[in-house]
Protein backbone atom coordinates (compact mmCIF):
# COMPACT_ATOMS: atom_id res chain seq x y z
CA UNK A 1 0.00 0.00 0.00
CA UNK A 2 1.69 3.58 -0.72
CA UNK A 3 2.00 5.75 1.57
CA UNK A 4 -0.39 8.33 0.83
CA UNK A 5 -3.35 5.78 1.14
CA UNK A 6 -2.66 5.14 4.44
CA UNK A 7 -4.42 7.14 7.17
CA UNK A 8 -5.30 5.14 10.34
CA UNK A 9 -3.48 3.63 12.68
CA UNK A 10 -5.25 0.00 11.27
CA UNK A 11 -3.70 0.57 7.99
CA UNK A 12 -0.73 1.37 8.92
CA UNK A 13 0.05 -2.02 11.19
CA UNK A 14 -1.51 -4.06 8.07
CA UNK A 15 1.24 -2.39 5.92
CA UNK A 16 3.87 -3.70 8.13
CA UNK A 17 5.02 -1.38 9.59
CA UNK A 18 7.99 -0.60 11.96
CA UNK A 19 8.89 2.06 14.04
CA UNK A 20 12.49 2.29 15.33
CA UNK A 21 14.40 5.14 17.10
CA UNK A 22 16.00 8.13 15.51
CA UNK A 23 19.70 6.82 16.43
CA UNK A 24 18.64 3.20 14.87
CA UNK A 25 17.00 5.26 11.46
CA UNK A 26 20.39 6.80 11.16
CA UNK A 27 22.31 3.75 11.62
CA UNK A 28 20.87 1.48 9.27
CA UNK A 29 20.18 3.95 6.58
CA UNK A 30 24.11 4.74 6.68
CA UNK A 31 25.13 1.15 6.38
CA UNK A 32 23.15 0.62 3.52
CA UNK A 33 24.69 3.59 1.87
CA UNK A 34 28.30 2.80 2.42
CA UNK A 35 27.26 -1.15 1.40
CA UNK A 36 26.04 0.73 -1.92
CA UNK A 37 28.66 2.66 -1.83
CA UNK A 38 26.39 5.94 -1.97
CA UNK A 39 28.09 9.27 -0.67
CA UNK A 40 26.08 10.82 2.52
CA UNK A 41 27.84 14.04 2.79
CA UNK A 42 28.38 15.32 -0.89
CA UNK A 43 29.84 18.83 -1.46
CA UNK A 44 31.98 18.48 1.48
CA UNK A 45 35.24 18.81 0.10
CA UNK A 46 38.61 17.87 2.15
CA UNK A 47 36.42 15.94 5.27
CA UNK A 48 37.08 12.33 3.34
CA UNK A 49 39.74 11.59 5.43
CA UNK A 50 39.48 13.03 8.40
CA UNK A 51 35.92 14.25 9.50
CA UNK A 52 33.58 12.19 7.80
CA UNK A 53 34.82 9.16 8.99
CA UNK A 54 34.31 10.30 12.33
CA UNK A 55 31.30 11.25 11.98
CA UNK A 56 29.59 8.12 10.25
CA UNK A 57 31.68 6.40 13.39
CA UNK A 58 29.51 8.36 15.61
CA UNK A 59 26.49 7.95 13.89
CA UNK A 60 26.99 3.80 13.63
CA UNK A 61 27.63 3.95 17.05
CA UNK A 62 24.43 6.15 18.40
CA UNK A 63 26.05 8.65 19.61
CA UNK A 64 25.13 12.40 20.15
CA UNK A 65 27.90 14.83 18.64
CA UNK A 66 29.57 17.66 19.03
CA UNK A 67 31.29 19.34 16.17
CA UNK A 68 34.08 21.04 17.80
CA UNK A 69 35.69 23.98 15.13
CA UNK A 70 36.72 27.34 13.87
CA UNK A 71 33.92 29.56 12.28
CA UNK A 72 33.45 28.61 8.63
CA UNK A 73 34.55 24.56 8.81
CA UNK A 74 31.28 23.64 7.64
CA UNK A 75 29.72 22.38 11.07
CA UNK A 76 26.30 23.35 10.40
CA UNK A 77 26.24 22.02 6.76
CA UNK A 78 27.56 18.36 7.80
CA UNK A 79 24.32 18.57 10.57
CA UNK A 80 22.27 19.41 7.49
CA UNK A 81 23.50 16.88 5.51
CA UNK A 82 22.51 14.28 8.21
CA UNK A 83 18.61 14.37 7.23
CA UNK A 84 19.65 12.60 3.96
CA UNK A 85 19.65 9.60 6.36
CA UNK A 86 16.40 9.55 7.70
CA UNK A 87 13.25 7.69 5.91
CA UNK A 88 11.74 9.67 3.24
CA UNK A 89 8.48 9.57 5.52
CA UNK A 90 7.87 8.93 8.85
CA UNK A 91 3.95 8.58 10.14
CA UNK A 92 2.62 10.57 13.29
CA UNK A 93 -0.46 10.77 15.32
CA UNK A 94 -2.24 13.64 13.93
CA UNK A 95 -2.77 16.46 15.71
CA UNK A 96 0.43 15.88 18.30
CA UNK A 97 2.64 18.44 19.18
CA UNK A 98 5.63 16.56 19.79
CA UNK A 99 5.74 14.05 16.58
CA UNK A 100 4.03 11.06 18.63
CA UNK A 101 4.95 7.79 16.90
CA UNK A 102 1.55 5.89 16.31
CA UNK A 103 2.76 2.54 17.20
CA UNK A 104 4.66 3.89 20.77
CA UNK A 105 2.66 7.07 21.45
CA UNK A 106 4.40 8.94 24.92
CA UNK A 107 2.13 11.82 25.24
CA UNK A 108 -0.85 12.32 27.23
CA UNK A 109 -3.08 13.77 24.01
CA UNK A 110 -1.67 10.82 21.74
CA UNK A 111 -2.43 8.10 24.55
CA UNK A 112 -5.49 9.18 25.21
CA UNK A 113 -6.73 9.67 20.92
CA UNK A 114 -6.03 6.14 20.48
CA UNK A 115 -7.44 4.48 23.32
CA UNK A 116 -10.80 6.39 22.41
CA UNK A 117 -10.18 6.00 18.38
CA UNK A 118 -8.49 2.44 18.52
CA UNK A 119 -7.32 1.34 14.61
CA UNK A 120 -9.24 4.36 13.69
CA UNK A 121 -6.50 7.23 14.79
CA UNK A 122 -5.68 9.50 12.09
CA UNK A 123 -2.44 9.46 11.31
CA UNK A 124 -0.17 11.69 8.89
CA UNK A 125 3.47 11.42 7.14
CA UNK A 126 6.32 13.53 7.95
CA UNK A 127 8.64 14.17 5.49
CA UNK A 128 12.67 13.91 6.20
CA UNK A 129 12.95 17.89 5.62
CA UNK A 130 10.95 18.87 7.93
CA UNK A 131 12.57 16.45 10.86
CA UNK A 132 15.39 18.92 11.32
CA UNK A 133 15.53 21.89 13.89
CA UNK A 134 18.15 24.20 14.70
CA UNK A 135 18.74 26.49 17.52
CA UNK A 136 21.43 29.18 18.02
CA UNK A 137 22.86 29.22 21.91
CA UNK A 138 22.36 32.70 22.97
CA UNK A 139 22.99 33.96 26.29
CA UNK A 140 19.05 35.18 26.61
CA UNK A 141 17.70 31.80 25.27
CA UNK A 142 15.17 30.17 28.44
CA UNK A 143 14.28 27.03 29.48
CA UNK A 144 11.00 27.85 28.80
CA UNK A 145 12.16 28.30 25.04
CA UNK A 146 13.48 24.80 24.77
CA UNK A 147 11.86 22.89 27.29
CA UNK A 148 8.57 24.05 27.73
CA UNK A 149 6.74 26.40 30.08
CA UNK A 150 3.00 26.57 31.71
CA UNK A 151 0.72 28.22 29.11
CA UNK A 152 -2.32 29.86 31.09
CA UNK A 153 -3.98 31.00 28.26
CA UNK A 154 -4.77 26.77 27.83
CA UNK A 155 -5.13 26.54 31.09
CA UNK A 156 -8.00 28.94 30.76
CA UNK A 157 -9.59 27.92 27.57
CA UNK A 158 -9.45 24.07 29.02
CA UNK A 159 -10.58 25.49 32.43
CA UNK A 160 -7.65 23.09 33.77
CA UNK A 161 -5.69 24.08 36.62
CA UNK A 162 -2.18 24.46 36.49
CA UNK A 163 -1.70 21.24 38.52
CA UNK A 164 -2.89 19.67 35.07
CA UNK A 165 -0.08 18.39 32.80
CA UNK A 166 -2.41 19.28 29.81
CA UNK A 167 -1.45 23.08 30.35
CA UNK A 168 1.87 22.78 29.47
CA UNK A 169 2.99 24.67 26.43
CA UNK A 170 6.20 22.03 24.66
CA UNK A 171 9.41 23.61 23.81
CA UNK A 172 11.70 23.60 21.13
CA UNK A 173 13.30 20.40 21.79
CA UNK A 174 9.50 18.08 22.91
CA UNK A 175 8.62 19.67 19.30
CA UNK A 176 11.46 17.90 17.83
CA UNK A 177 10.76 14.42 19.18
CA UNK A 178 12.27 11.92 16.56
CA UNK A 179 14.08 14.13 14.29
CA UNK A 180 17.82 15.62 14.25
CA UNK A 181 18.06 18.67 17.09
CA UNK A 182 20.86 21.34 16.20
CA UNK A 183 22.30 23.43 19.06
CA UNK A 184 24.51 26.08 17.51
CA UNK A 185 27.51 27.53 19.22
CA UNK A 186 26.25 25.57 22.62
CA UNK A 187 29.18 27.26 25.12
CA UNK A 188 26.59 30.65 24.73
CA UNK A 189 24.07 28.60 25.97
CA UNK A 190 24.25 29.57 30.19
CA UNK A 191 25.19 27.06 32.49
CA UNK A 192 21.96 26.73 34.33
CA UNK A 193 20.01 25.77 30.35
CA UNK A 194 23.17 23.54 29.81
CA UNK A 195 21.65 21.87 32.82
CA UNK A 196 18.32 21.27 31.69
CA UNK A 197 19.65 19.33 29.21
CA UNK A 198 21.18 16.76 31.31
CA UNK A 199 18.25 14.34 31.64
CA UNK A 200 16.59 14.79 28.04
CA UNK A 201 19.93 13.08 26.65
CA UNK A 202 19.94 10.54 29.35
CA UNK A 203 17.13 9.67 30.74
CA UNK A 204 14.43 11.57 28.88
CA UNK A 205 12.89 13.02 31.95
CA UNK A 206 11.67 17.00 31.41
CA UNK A 207 11.08 19.66 34.44
CA UNK A 208 8.49 22.02 33.71
CA UNK A 209 7.55 24.50 36.69
CA UNK A 210 7.48 21.39 39.08
CA UNK A 211 5.73 18.78 36.49
CA UNK A 212 7.89 15.69 36.52
CA UNK A 213 7.10 14.59 33.36
CA UNK A 214 8.63 10.64 32.06
CA UNK A 215 8.57 11.89 28.22
CA UNK A 216 11.34 9.19 26.39
CA UNK A 217 12.37 11.74 23.63
CA UNK A 218 13.54 10.65 20.75
CA UNK A 219 16.10 12.76 19.56
CA UNK A 220 19.07 13.12 17.59
CA UNK A 221 21.30 15.48 19.05
CA UNK A 222 24.19 18.13 16.65
CA UNK A 223 26.02 20.06 18.87
CA UNK A 224 28.37 22.83 17.87
CA UNK A 225 31.34 24.55 19.79
CA UNK A 226 34.13 26.75 18.48
CA UNK A 227 37.22 25.74 20.98
CA UNK A 228 37.89 29.80 21.44
CA UNK A 229 34.79 30.33 23.57
CA UNK A 230 35.37 27.53 26.11
CA UNK A 231 37.70 30.37 27.51
CA UNK A 232 36.24 33.66 25.66
CA UNK A 233 32.02 33.57 26.38
CA UNK A 234 31.42 30.65 28.24
CA UNK A 235 31.83 26.82 28.37
CA UNK A 236 30.45 23.27 27.96
CA UNK A 237 29.51 21.86 31.68
CA UNK A 238 31.56 19.09 32.07
CA UNK A 239 28.31 17.00 32.98
CA UNK A 240 27.28 17.53 29.72
CA UNK A 241 29.92 16.71 28.05
CA UNK A 242 29.55 13.67 29.46
CA UNK A 243 26.54 12.88 28.28
CA UNK A 244 27.56 13.62 24.18
CA UNK A 245 29.53 10.41 23.04
CA UNK A 246 31.24 11.69 20.45
CA UNK A 247 33.34 15.27 19.61
CA UNK A 248 34.66 15.51 16.19
CA UNK A 249 37.45 18.36 15.18
CA UNK A 250 36.54 20.17 11.74
CA UNK A 251 38.93 21.95 10.84
CA UNK A 252 39.99 24.42 7.42
CA UNK A 253 41.07 23.30 4.10
CA UNK A 254 44.45 21.45 3.68
CA UNK A 255 45.67 22.79 0.65
CA UNK A 256 44.69 25.30 -2.67
CA UNK A 257 42.81 23.08 -4.69
CA UNK A 258 40.46 21.85 -2.02
CA UNK A 259 39.79 25.66 -1.12
CA UNK A 260 39.11 26.31 -4.93
CA UNK A 261 37.05 23.50 -5.18
CA UNK A 262 34.66 24.97 -1.82
CA UNK A 263 34.76 28.63 -3.40
CA UNK A 264 33.54 27.43 -6.74
CA UNK A 265 30.70 25.66 -5.24
CA UNK A 266 29.63 27.74 -2.42
CA UNK A 267 30.24 31.42 -4.83
CA UNK A 268 26.61 32.64 -6.11
CA UNK A 269 27.68 34.13 -9.24
CA UNK A 270 25.20 35.33 -12.04
CA UNK A 271 25.63 33.37 -15.11
CA UNK A 272 25.99 36.64 -17.41
CA UNK A 273 28.74 37.57 -14.90
CA UNK A 274 30.29 33.90 -15.80
CA UNK A 275 30.18 33.91 -19.34
CA UNK A 276 31.20 37.53 -19.23
CA UNK A 277 34.79 37.28 -17.16
CA UNK A 278 37.41 35.04 -17.96
CA UNK A 279 39.56 33.48 -14.82
CA UNK A 280 43.05 32.82 -15.14
CA UNK A 281 43.77 29.84 -12.71
CA UNK A 282 46.83 31.91 -11.31
CA UNK A 283 44.17 34.32 -9.71
CA UNK A 284 42.11 31.48 -8.28
CA UNK A 285 45.42 30.38 -6.82
CA UNK A 286 46.27 33.88 -5.15
CA UNK A 287 42.71 34.54 -4.20
CA UNK A 288 42.49 31.05 -2.15
CA UNK A 289 46.21 31.82 -0.77
CA UNK A 290 44.99 35.04 0.63
CA UNK A 291 43.28 32.77 3.40
CA UNK A 292 46.22 30.91 3.91
CA UNK A 293 48.35 33.64 4.81
CA UNK A 294 45.50 35.15 7.11
CA UNK A 295 45.87 32.16 9.15
CA UNK A 296 49.38 32.71 9.59
CA UNK A 297 49.25 36.32 10.35
CA UNK A 298 50.73 38.06 13.28
CA UNK A 299 48.53 40.93 12.65
CA UNK A 300 44.95 38.93 12.98
CA UNK A 301 44.07 36.92 15.93
CA UNK A 302 44.37 33.28 15.20
CA UNK A 303 42.06 31.59 17.44
CA UNK A 304 39.08 33.32 15.77
CA UNK A 305 39.88 31.42 12.46
CA UNK A 306 39.86 32.56 8.98
CA UNK A 307 36.27 31.72 7.35
CA UNK A 308 35.64 29.51 4.47
CA UNK A 309 33.61 32.78 3.44
CA UNK A 310 36.63 34.99 3.29
CA UNK A 311 36.99 33.35 0.13
CA UNK A 312 33.72 32.84 -1.19
CA UNK A 313 32.52 36.31 -1.25
CA UNK A 314 36.21 37.72 -2.21
CA UNK A 315 35.83 35.42 -5.29
CA UNK A 316 32.69 37.21 -5.49
CA UNK A 317 33.87 40.75 -5.21
CA UNK A 318 36.46 39.83 -7.70
CA UNK A 319 34.57 39.19 -10.38
CA UNK A 320 31.89 42.04 -9.85
CA UNK A 321 35.15 44.42 -9.67
CA UNK A 322 35.89 42.63 -13.12
CA UNK A 323 32.31 43.18 -14.56
CA UNK A 324 31.86 46.76 -13.63
CA UNK A 325 34.83 47.74 -14.98
CA UNK A 326 33.94 45.63 -18.42
CA UNK A 327 30.78 47.81 -18.19
CA UNK A 328 32.39 50.81 -18.19
CA UNK A 329 35.18 50.48 -20.88
CA UNK A 330 32.34 48.98 -23.06
CA UNK A 331 34.01 45.66 -23.70
CA UNK A 332 31.50 42.98 -24.12
CA UNK A 333 33.97 39.96 -22.27
CA UNK A 334 36.83 40.61 -20.32
CA UNK A 335 39.86 39.05 -18.49
CA UNK A 336 40.14 39.15 -14.94
CA UNK A 337 43.51 41.65 -14.03
CA UNK A 338 45.51 41.60 -11.05
CA UNK A 339 44.44 45.25 -10.01
CA UNK A 340 40.77 44.04 -9.64
CA UNK A 341 42.04 42.94 -6.44
CA UNK A 342 41.64 46.15 -4.77
CA UNK A 343 38.10 45.16 -5.20
CA UNK A 344 38.50 41.95 -2.59
CA UNK A 345 39.33 44.34 0.44
CA UNK A 346 35.97 44.87 1.90
CA UNK A 347 35.31 41.33 1.26
CA UNK A 348 38.92 40.82 3.55
CA UNK A 349 38.19 43.41 6.38
CA UNK A 350 34.55 42.47 7.19
CA UNK A 351 35.90 38.61 7.86
CA UNK A 352 39.11 39.10 9.95
CA UNK A 353 39.48 39.84 13.39
CA UNK A 354 42.75 41.93 14.08
CA UNK A 355 44.97 41.86 17.20
CA UNK A 356 46.07 45.00 18.93
CA UNK A 357 48.91 45.86 16.38
CA UNK A 358 46.46 44.97 13.12
CA UNK A 359 44.77 47.86 14.51
CA UNK A 360 47.64 50.21 14.78
CA UNK A 361 48.55 49.01 10.78
CA UNK A 362 44.59 49.69 9.80
CA UNK A 363 42.31 46.95 8.42
CA UNK A 364 42.65 47.82 4.43
CA UNK A 365 46.55 48.02 4.90
CA UNK A 366 46.35 44.43 6.77
CA UNK A 367 44.49 43.59 3.54
CA UNK A 368 46.74 44.44 1.11
CA UNK A 369 49.67 42.83 2.94
CA UNK A 370 47.50 39.74 2.82
CA UNK A 371 47.33 40.16 -1.09
CA UNK A 372 51.11 40.51 -1.22
CA UNK A 373 51.95 37.98 0.53
CA UNK A 374 50.10 34.90 -1.28
CA UNK A 375 51.41 36.74 -4.73
CA UNK A 376 54.67 36.27 -2.55
CA UNK A 377 53.96 32.81 -1.80
CA UNK A 378 53.05 31.41 -5.26
CA UNK A 379 55.89 33.71 -7.13
CA UNK A 380 58.49 30.51 -6.75
CA UNK A 381 56.24 28.16 -8.65
CA UNK A 382 55.95 30.71 -11.71
CA UNK A 383 59.52 32.31 -12.18
CA UNK A 384 62.98 31.73 -10.28
CA UNK A 385 63.70 32.73 -6.87
CA UNK A 386 64.34 35.80 -5.94
CA UNK A 387 67.23 35.45 -3.23
CA UNK A 388 67.23 37.82 -0.34
CA UNK A 389 70.21 38.58 -0.84
CA UNK A 390 72.90 38.45 -4.09
CA UNK A 391 76.30 40.07 -4.69
CA UNK A 392 76.38 43.35 -6.64
CA UNK A 393 78.11 41.38 -9.46
CA UNK A 394 75.65 38.54 -9.62
CA UNK A 395 72.78 38.97 -12.61
CA UNK A 396 69.32 37.99 -12.28
CA UNK A 397 66.71 37.33 -14.96
CA UNK A 398 65.16 39.93 -14.32
CA UNK A 399 67.87 42.55 -14.60
CA UNK A 400 66.56 43.97 -18.07
CA UNK A 401 62.90 44.66 -16.53
CA UNK A 402 64.33 46.75 -13.60
CA UNK A 403 66.51 48.62 -15.87
CA UNK A 404 63.50 49.22 -18.01
CA UNK A 405 61.77 50.49 -15.04
CA UNK A 406 64.64 52.56 -14.29
CA UNK A 407 64.66 54.12 -17.46
CA UNK A 408 61.39 55.35 -17.37
CA UNK A 409 59.28 57.65 -15.60
CA UNK A 410 56.92 55.72 -14.42
CA UNK A 411 54.48 53.07 -16.18
CA UNK A 412 50.85 53.90 -14.89
CA UNK A 413 47.68 51.01 -15.16
CA UNK A 414 44.79 53.08 -15.00
CA UNK A 415 41.53 51.15 -13.51
CA UNK A 416 39.45 52.14 -16.23
CA UNK A 417 41.52 50.74 -19.42
CA UNK A 418 39.84 49.01 -21.91
CA UNK A 419 41.34 45.10 -22.87
CA UNK A 420 42.85 46.65 -26.06
CA UNK A 421 44.66 49.40 -23.97
CA UNK A 422 45.31 47.07 -20.84
CA UNK A 423 46.88 44.91 -23.27
CA UNK A 424 48.91 47.44 -25.20
CA UNK A 425 50.37 49.08 -22.11
CA UNK A 426 51.74 45.78 -20.74
CA UNK A 427 53.07 44.65 -24.10
CA UNK A 428 54.98 47.89 -24.46
CA UNK A 429 57.29 46.82 -21.59
CA UNK A 430 59.39 44.33 -23.59
CA UNK A 431 61.53 42.62 -20.66
CA UNK A 432 58.13 41.94 -19.51
CA UNK A 433 57.02 39.72 -22.73
CA UNK A 434 60.41 37.87 -22.79
CA UNK A 435 60.39 36.77 -19.44
CA UNK A 436 57.09 35.37 -19.88
CA UNK A 437 58.06 33.71 -23.47
CA UNK A 438 61.38 32.18 -21.63
CA UNK A 439 59.38 30.45 -19.03
CA UNK A 440 55.91 30.29 -20.05
CA UNK A 441 55.92 30.09 -23.80
CA UNK A 442 52.78 27.79 -23.99
CA UNK A 443 50.59 29.73 -22.28
CA UNK A 444 47.58 31.32 -23.38
CA UNK A 445 46.78 35.15 -24.61
CA UNK A 446 44.66 35.49 -21.57
CA UNK A 447 46.28 34.33 -18.92
CA UNK A 448 49.42 35.78 -19.80
CA UNK A 449 48.13 39.50 -19.17
CA UNK A 450 47.78 38.18 -15.83
CA UNK A 451 50.70 36.66 -15.43
CA UNK A 452 52.63 39.92 -16.72
CA UNK A 453 50.65 42.05 -13.92
CA UNK A 454 51.50 39.24 -11.37
CA UNK A 455 55.38 39.16 -12.37
CA UNK A 456 55.56 43.32 -11.32
CA UNK A 457 53.34 42.63 -8.28
CA UNK A 458 56.02 40.02 -7.45
CA UNK A 459 58.94 42.18 -7.96
CA UNK A 460 57.23 45.31 -5.85
CA UNK A 461 56.87 42.62 -2.71
CA UNK A 462 60.65 41.50 -3.10
CA UNK A 463 61.75 44.86 -3.23
CA UNK A 464 62.27 45.11 -6.67
CA UNK A 465 60.54 47.80 -7.59
CA UNK A 466 57.90 50.46 -6.05
CA UNK A 467 54.44 50.31 -6.51
CA UNK A 468 52.09 53.62 -5.69
CA UNK A 469 48.53 53.43 -5.44
CA UNK A 470 46.49 56.53 -7.22
CA UNK A 471 42.92 56.95 -7.33
CA UNK A 472 41.90 55.33 -10.02
CA UNK A 473 45.22 53.89 -11.12
CA UNK A 474 48.80 52.05 -10.19
CA UNK A 475 51.63 53.34 -10.76
CA UNK A 476 55.06 50.68 -10.49
CA UNK A 477 58.77 52.43 -10.84
CA UNK A 478 62.38 51.58 -10.14
CA UNK A 479 62.86 50.91 -6.52
CA UNK A 480 65.60 54.09 -6.75
CA UNK A 481 65.49 55.73 -10.11
CA UNK A 482 63.40 58.54 -9.16
CA UNK A 483 65.31 59.35 -5.99
CA UNK A 484 68.43 59.20 -8.48
CA UNK A 485 66.65 61.15 -10.85
CA UNK A 486 66.23 64.12 -8.26
CA UNK A 487 69.34 64.11 -7.26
Amino acid sequence: MKIENIKTLGELKKAGYKSRGIKEELRGNLIERIKNKKQTFSGIHGYEDSVIPELERAILSRHNINLLGLRGQAKTRLARLMVNLLDEFMPVVAGSEINDDPLNPISRYARELINEKGDETPIKWVHREDRFFEKLATPDVTVADLIGDVDPIKAANLKLSYADDRVIHFGMIPRANRSIFVINELPDLQARIQVALFNILQEGDIQIRGFKLRLPLDLQFVFTANPEDYTNRGSIVTPLKDRIGSQILTHYPENIEIAKAITEQEAKLDKRQSDLVYIPELAKDVLEQISFEARESEFIDEKSGISARLSITAYENLLSTAERRSLNSGDDSTFLRLSDFIGVVPAITGKVELVYEGEEEGAASVALQLIGNAIKTLFPQYFPKIEKLQRPDETTPYDDLIAWFFEQSGFELPDDLSDAEYKQKLNSVKPLNELIKKYHLEISEKDSYFLKEFLLWALVEFKKLSKHRFAKSLQFKDLYGSYISDL
